[in-house]
């Protein structure tokens, strides 16, 4: 879905379709994300009754215009967000990257995500375990928000906020 923004629910936190008008998991009506708390849901409430309470939640009114983020939605530092560079930014298991990811699933030089006139494209730099954009390997794809990056066992969420 490149160029399509996934709508998160803001009642239970879902990530539903570009196109939704209403939740999947809760029947909330949606609307966009712009200066908002988006909750990032650890496990998807119609399989797990327990609810919120592990959740990740980011506060897209403390982001400045123009950035963009990536949200650890799973792993050790889970939670932990990463500001994206103007230019490329690096991502893998050596010291050298710009994001440091310390994991044996996590190859030293895994990918890199590329600002170009305002967008987004991750790449992967030949890593063994792959890079993954919403469940897909891909080489090279364009970020849209709420899109999910795996690199090896971390799960990321893209967010950006939109300039002025």
């Amino acid at each position: 879905m490149s160029g399509a923004s996934y709508v998160f629910c803001n009642r239970c936190g879902h990530r539903n379709p570009p196109v939704s008008r209403f939740c999947a998991s809760c029947g909330t009506v949606l609307d966009t994300a712009d200066d908002r708390t988006i909750v990032i849901a650890k496990v998807d409430p119609l399989h797990d009754a327990l609810g919120t309470a592990d959740d990740v939640i980011v506060d897209t009114g403390d982001m400045a215009h123009g950035t963009a983020i990536l949200v650890v939605r799973s792993g050790e530092d889970e939670g932990e967000h990463f500001v994206l560079g103007l230019g490329t930014t690096s991502i893998g298991r050596s010291a050298e990257s710009d994001i440091v990811l310390d994991d044996i699933t996590v190859s030293r030089h895994h990918s890199e995500i590329i600002r170009i006139e305002g967008r987004h494209v991750v790449r992967d730099k030949g890593s063994l375990n792959g890079t993954y954009l919403n469940q897909a390997r891909v080489d090279a794809a364009e970020l849209a928000q709420g899109d999910e990056v795996q690199i090896g066992k971390y799960h990321l969420v893209f967010f950006e906020k939109a300039p002025k």
